[in-house]
């Protein structure tokens, strides 16, 4: 668990349901998920924004948020 933190963290926010967020937050905390959050170059929009609001830490402060807006998707014709 301690080895591989950042996955798990990354998995449990793209893909846990609620009983593995608890889980998690239990062993971890939540400061230590955010810190480790914040050093995430993607994450979902969704786990960002719950993330963001669960913690009232703001988006801007998390590097996927600005790597992804700094870097835009071409378009899908």
């Amino acid at each position: 668990m301690e080895k591989h933190s950042q996955y798990i963290i990354k998995r449990v926010l793209e893909y846990g349901m609620l009983q593995d967020w608890n889980i998690v937050k239990q062993y971890y905390g939540l400061g230590r998920i955010v810190e480790i959050a914040k050093g995430f170059r993607e994450l979902e929009p969704r786990a960002l924004a719950y993330l963001s609001a669960i913690s009232q830490t703001p988006k801007e402060q998390f590097r996927c948020y600005t790597y992804q807006r700094s870097n835009p998707q071409h378009w899908n014709f």
